[in-house]
Formats: C-alpha cells, sequence, structure tokens
C-alpha cells in the first residue's frame, strides 16, 4: 500500500459501491454478531485497531479480535450493534466512529456465529476505557502491513483441537481464524478497487 494515509472517502465509496454478501442458508443455530473494522489515522498513517481478548470471555479465550458482540433485541441494526459492542469493550464512544461501510458475513466456526462486520474510521481516539473482563490490551497494526504479508494458511491449536486456519503474523501476534478472513476481505476489496499492491506469495 503506497499511501499511508486512511483514505476515508475512497473506501466509503468502494464499499458503497457493491452489496455484501450475505450468509442466510443453513444457519438456524448460529447466532448474529456485528463487529467493527476500525481504521485510526495517527502521524499520517493508517492503523486497524485489533483487541485482544482475555481469557475470562465466554468465547474465543485469549485470541485477536475487532471489537464486536452479539445483536441484542433492542438492536436497529447490525452498525448499532457494533457501535454498542465497541463502546462496551473499549470505550470508544458513537460520536468518534464515523461508518465507512460494510463488509462480506463471515462465520465462526467454534463459537456458531454469523458475523457482520462494519468498517469505521475512529475520528478520535483519545481517552479508551478498556473493559478489562474482555480486553486485555488493544492492538495497533498498520494498513500497509496487510498489503505485504501474506495470508498464510497453517495449523493451529486452539483449546486441545487443531484447525486449518488462513493467519496474518505481526510481531509477536498471530491474527488468525474469522478476524483474518474479515481482514482479507477488506483488503481485497480495496486493493481491487484503488489498485494498491497485492500480496506476493
Amino acid at each position: 500500500m503506497t499511501d499511508q494515509r486512511c483514505l476515508t472517502e475512497n473506501i466509503r465509496v468502494i464499499l458503497s459501491a457493491r452489496t455484501p454478501e450475505v450468509i442466510s442458508m443453513g444457519i438456524a443455530d448460529y447466532r448474529h454478531a456485528g463487529v467493527l473494522l476500525p481504521l485510526l489515522e495517527e502521524d499520517g498513517t493508517c492503523n486497524v485497531l485489533f483487541t485482544k481478548r482475555t481469557e475470562e470471555v465466554e468465547h474465543h479465550k485469549g485470541q485477536i479480535s475487532f471489537p464486536g458482540g452479539a445483536v441484542d433485541e433492542g438492536d436497529s441494526s447490525i452498525e448499532e450493534t457494533a457501535l454498542r459492542e465497541t463502546y462496551e469493550e473499549i470505550g470508544l464512544v458513537e460520536e468518534h466512529i464515523e461508518i465507512l461501510g460494510r463488509l462480506d458475513d463471515t462465520l465462526t466456526i467454534l463459537s456458531r456465529y454469523v458475523v457482520h462486520p462494519v468498517v469505521g474510521a475512529i475520528t478520535c481516539a483519545d481517552n479508551l476505557n478498556i473493559s478489562r473482563a474482555e480486553v486485555d490490551r488493544i492492538i495497533k497494526v498498520p494498513l500497509s502491513v496487510f498489503f505485504s504479508t501474506n495470508l498464510e494458511t497453517g495449523t493451529m491449536e486452539y483449546e486441545g483441537d487443531i484447525y486449518e486456519t488462513p493467519a496474518y503474523v505481526h510481531d509477536a501476534d498471530l491474527i488468525w481464524g474469522a478476524t483474518a478472513r474479515m481482514m482479507a476481505n477488506f483488503v481485497e476489496i480495496i486493493g481491487n478497487e484503488m489498485r494498491l499492491p497485492r500480496n506476493k506469495k
């Protein structure tokens, strides 16, 4: 990715011009969840914010994920779910998030969720308040990393089982599973439309 800025207006146009792929068949026993793919520009560099989950949460213990969670009955939209959960997990208020659009749905195999990803630009990240019961730490990864780092497929041992999964490795952090798939989907969409450099195998 040659331009290090977030180019939020470009991303908004790209996402609004396409219809996200929706998972709707054969998922009666799956719950629905909304997550936020947060973009934060700092010092001219576009970063993606992830959370590392604690070992106390019900699902995806210790994994790197996007802020988000299950749809509540009172939520009027997936965007509302993503914004509400983001506030609950990292204290980022709705007024400081600019929604840019939706990505394709994906599934979590272990926890059995249909996940609806929402892309948002963070306009102010001051005074974040992490929920220590849910979030161990916030991880910032430059967006350019996902254009220069290969999405690998390998095996992962988790809670005693072995899974084949796509994954990104950045520093000491492993981004795998549904989060890696959503990130790859985002990179594919904006990379194709903005003619950004592709990963080379």
